[in-house]
């Protein structure tokens, strides 16, 4: 990171010790220098604002650096594996392949590296001071880093969240995601806890790449939080796929043996593991920034309060991204620092961030994407809804031999005919989930899909030819 330039200092006379300490000033600093944050950093730079972010670790926090960029390369790795075998029946033949797991691993590390590349070069661009450190708010107005106090009229938090462990008897002799992506060798044989997106998707990584999975989730579906019919077609094609899914139970002891590590479950059996990977949820990364030098008001799993305007309790502090626990998705740290800019620094009536009909995708294999809310929510809400469902053999599937099938749903009002939720399990669910997401936004109805033509032949035109409500 460039060091803080000296044209930024000046002196202030300090009443303690009638000492002189040298201290810079901004009119914003950004604790935190991940997507919302540098989001927020360069924005308002570009508004003339003298800006300032502070990042502990690494430029492009969780996403660019242990999350979303290095999860989907590994994705696409442990996808490579199944094309030979899957070619066979359209003419191809071609040898065993043969994985090196640490020729992936450094090409990530190349790839990341270059990314963090990009994002200094932006915020330099911009005209950002980054300072290289663990940032700690002392008051009000008032920020310590590397023994140095700044001073700033508004300070913005953005430190993202962090993997967290169940509280059980040698929960420390497991990894989280964050130390997955560097592994010096490709273990054998892995339990992995948990039933979120993220314990799916790393399941899905390991048994792609040739490990033996177990997937060991408490509950009796996947992904919780999604639609029930997503949840029971996701659960049975990953246990299709060759994932041990292990529901039911969760683990109680884990222990370093010579052999592994033993993992002792609820139900009273054991099961012997090279590597236990935790995936059982993320926690607001708010310790050790000083907050007990404020007003900010803390949720109680953690998460910082604010209001629409992304305001703490304590005046010139805001915070927004995956630390305020809202939805914790890149894209929309991205669009809460846009209206934070805007809000702040451009002059304009306040506005809150429109959350509704927010996309969202699973890396999982197959994939699940989904917009809108779930059949569960629109009887909640509406009276009278109708339900289109489709399941089906996808044209590739047929000549490859696979037995996966796809699954989509449409959620409609039936007094107002608009579309309430779309959801997909299967292929490609995220690229083709994300243009009805654009259409739900402008609130497409059932009549305008039906009156749409579709592209054929490809498993999107489905969501477009679905024309009788099944029977519930």
């Amino acid at each position: 990171m460039i060091p803080v330039q000296e044209s930024l200092f000046y002196f202030l006379i300090s009443d303690i010790h009638n000492q002189v300490i040298i201290m810079s000033h901004f009119d914003l600093f950004v604790i935190g220098a991940g997507s919302g944050g540098v989001r927020a950093a360069r924005m308002a730079a570009a508004q003339g604002v003298k800006v300032a972010v502070a990042e502990s670790r690494y430029l492009g926090g969780t996403c660019v650096n242990v999350g979303c960029v290095p999860k989907k390369l590994f994705v696409y790795a442990s996808e490579f594996v199944a094309a030979p075998e899957a070619s066979k029946n359209f003419g191809w033949d071609f040898e065993v392949p043969q994985f090196n797991w640490q020729r992936l691993r450094e090409n990530k590390n190349t790839e990341i590296a270059r990314l963090n590349g990009i994002y200094q070069r932006l915020l330099d661009n911009s005209e950002v001071t980054t300072f290289d450190g663990a940032a700690k708010i002392e008051g009000p107005g008032k920020v310590s880093i590397n023994g140095e106090v700044i001073t700033a009229d508004k300070i913005l938090i953005a430190t993202g969240g962090w993997p967290s462990k169940p509280d059980i008897e040698g929960a420390e002799q497991g990894i989280t995601s964050n130390e997955f992506f560097f592994l010096e060798e490709l273990p054998k044989k892995v339990l992995v806890v948990g039933g979120g997106y993220i314990a799916v998707e790393f399941a899905g990584i390991l048994n792609g790449l040739g490990v033996d999975t177990k997937l060991s989730y408490r509950g009796d579906k996947l992904i919780r939080g999604f639609d029930e019919d997503v949840r029971s077609h996701l659960t049975t094609e990953v246990a299709k796929s060759g994932i041990d899914v292990d529901l039911g139970r969760s683990p109680q002891k884990i222990t370093k043996t010579e052999d592994g590590y033993v993992v002792e479950f609820s139900t009273g059996d054991a099961l012997t593991v090279d590597l236990v990977v935790f995936a059982t949820g993320r926690s607001p990364l708010t310790d050790q920034l000083g907050l007990e030098n404020t007003n900010v008001q803390l949720a109680e799993n953690g998460a910082i309060k604010v209001n629409e305007y992304f305001e703490t309790s304590e005046a010139g502090i805001f915070a927004l991204g995956d630390v305020i626990d809202r939805v914790q998705l890149t894209p929309v740290a991205l669009h809460e620092a846009m209206q934070f800019v805007a809000n702040e620094f451009k002059g304009l009536p306040k506005k809150g961030m429109d959350y509704d009909l927010i996309a969202s995708a699973v890396f999982s294999q197959p994939n699940v994407a989904t917009v809108g809310i779930t059949e569960q929510q629109a009887n909640e809400r509406f009276s009278n809804i109708d339900i289109y469902l489709s399941e089906f053999r996808a044209l590739k599937e047929t000549i490859s031999g696979g037995d996966a099938r796809t699954l989509m749903k449409i959620i409609v009002d039936k007094d107002s005919d608009k579309v309430l939720g779309m959801h997909m399990v299967g292929e490609h669910a995220g690229e083709i989930i994300q243009g009805f997401a654009a259409a739900m936004k402008m609130g497409i109805t059932k009549t305008v899909l039906d009156s749409t033509v579709g592209i054929h032949p490809t498993s999107a035109e489905e969501f477009v030819t679905m024309r009788e409500p099944v029977s519930r």
